[in-house]
């Protein structure tokens, strides 16, 4: 698409009428609930699903590199924000054996495929959480902020070509589009300093949409420990940092993609990245997401789909960027659903690791609620510390949790303990074997055995490089090539826990 044609594209889709659609939101609102009512998003059992992001390195030089379009959607991949992204998403399994058999199974025969094709192009495909290597001959600074104006459209250079992401730099209340997180600022014009950071997404579909309150409260719950042994962003690429390497070695955030989406899409008071809130109904989350604040409101042309009888709210809730996001769709009425996705976990150095931790998540919705566990009854307030805890320090930080006995505790062996029992329980409740749940948790009590997560990895490297006197900027890079080749052995078969 040509600069001028997307720019067109922009201008018509931001020339909406904004209480129309707010109007178009409450009839869809009023036929949702009707529809959860009739059980139409019922299920008969729970079912898992993933989304898996990546981005480009250049083969030669591990430094960040572009993946063109074509080439994306040959391999069986989407785009995402940036040139340099591509995402895979999974086919919705049931939560069984051989359901997370299939999703490991689809990642690595998709993602082995993709791998053989990028690399004969010169492109190599990262699971990680942020880059940290601009492309050759560019900053960070140069290609996240780069920019152009087409007939008073402002386009972002380097990002794909979707509508709505370069409208979101169009609108009269334009979100903030700058970079403001601990030690590192950057001024944009457009939302794409967010493509520095990658995820996995993993889906849990409840089996009645009416138990999704209590599904959400204890995904909020996990949210915190679950992100603490995830953790994989401790460092930016090094031009944007405007403080010394000691300051940043002594006081980075494990996980900086928490601060980086906040930074860019919370502004001016809104906080539209955030913990949802708690809720007495199914009909409460929905209110929730209709009366979030629209970004892009727009008419949605009717695809064929049975919840485009549902789409101005769907297109709403496309920006309603929670942390653990409740979710109605589905292409066909008997393919609707209502599923809770989780969207704090960065990406993880191994498919072992992204697989392990969609395991465990789907796991403890299934144990938690069954069980009645008393951490339900932990305070919204506490959750949330944990939370932003568990972004700051990553698996050293210091949580509040109830036990499965109802005690409270700050001891991590303990939390932890409690946390992956009952992963593990969840997973026996849904017909694993011992040794298959053994298998999906492990890598995650690995972590907490040895202290050890790939963002403490990351920092080890960086900080051993500093002492023996490498310039910051070439400790980071140097960690990266490392990381990068240590997955390349890894990715598809092997575990985080053999890099250690």
């Amino acid at each position: 698409m040509s600069g001028a044609d997307l720019a067109d594209r922009v201008t018509a889709m931001l020339s909406a009428d904004p209480e129309a659609f707010e109007a178009r939101v409450d009839d869809e609102v009023d036929a949702l609930k009707a529809a959860v009512k009739e059980g139409t998003f019922d299920n008969p059992q729970g079912i898992l699903g993933l989304e898996y992001e990546f981005y480009g390195v250049d083969t030669e030089t591990d430094a960040l590199k572009r993946v063109p379009r074509p080439l994306l959607e040959y391999i069986g991949f989407e785009k995402e924000l940036g040139l340099h992204n591509a995402e895979m998403q999974t086919t919705p399994q049931p939560f069984s054996t051989y359901g997370l058999r299939s999703q490991a199974a689809e990642v690595q025969a998709r993602l082995d495929a993709a791998l053989r094709e990028t690399r004969a192009h010169g492109i190599h495909l990262v699971s990680d959480g942020i880059w940290t290597v601009p492309p050759v001959g560019e900053t960070a600074t140069s290609y996240l902020a780069d920019s152009v104006e087409d007939d008073g459209v402002r386009i972002a250079t380097n990002m794909s070509d979707a509508v709505r992401y370069h409208a979101m730099a169009n609108v009269e209340e334009r979100i903030e589009m700058s970079l403001d997180v601990p030690h590192v600022a950057l001024d944009a014009k457009t939302v794409m300093p967010e493509s520095l950071i990658t995820s996995i997404q993993p889906h849990y579909q409840v089996s009645h949409a009416a138990d999704l309150p209590e599904y959400l409260r204890y995904a909020v719950r996990i949210a915190g420990p679950l992100l603490a042994l995830g953790v994989n962003s401790p460092f930016f690429p090094p031009d944007l940092y405007d403080e010394s390497p000691e300051v940043v070695l002594e006081e980075c955030w494990m996980e900086n993609r928490i601060p980086v989406f906040e930074s860019i899409f919370n502004a001016e008071g809104r906080e539209k990245v955030c913990l949802p809130p708690d809720v007495d109904s199914v009909e409460d989350a929905i209110d929730d997401i209709a009366a979030d604040t629209t970004v892009i409101p727009m008419h949605v042309e009717d695809s064929g789909r049975y919840d485009d009888r549902f789409a101005h709210f769907r297109h709403k809730h496309g920006s309603y960027w929670r942390w653990v996001r409740p979710v109605f769709d589905g292409a066909t009425r008997s393919a609707a659903n209502a599923r809770i996705e989780f969207r704090p976990l960065p990406g993880q150095p191994t498919v072992h690791d992204t697989i392990s931790l969609l395991a465990v998540y789907a796991g403890l919705l299934e144990s938690l609620p069954k069980r009645e566990h008393p951490v339900a009854a932990l305070p919204w307030e506490t959750a949330e510390e944990n939370f932003y805890a568990a972004a700051r320090d990553g698996i050293d930080a210091e949580l509040t949790w109830y036990t499965g006995a109802g005690d409270e505790t700050s001891d991590p062996a303990v939390v932890y303990d409690d946390l992956l029992a009952h992963a593990r329980d969840g997973l026996s409740l849904r017909g694993l074997s011992d040794a298959e749940v053994d298998r999906y948790v492990g890598p995650l009590a690995d972590r907490v055995d040895e202290k050890m997560t790939p963002a403490r990895w990351k920092h080890d490297h960086v900080s051993a490089a500093v002492d023996a006197g490498v310039p910051f900027a070439e400790a980071i890079w140097g960690m990266q090539a490392a990381y990068i080749r240590k997955q390349r052995d890894t990715l598809i078969e092997g575990s985080f826990g053999d890099w250690l």
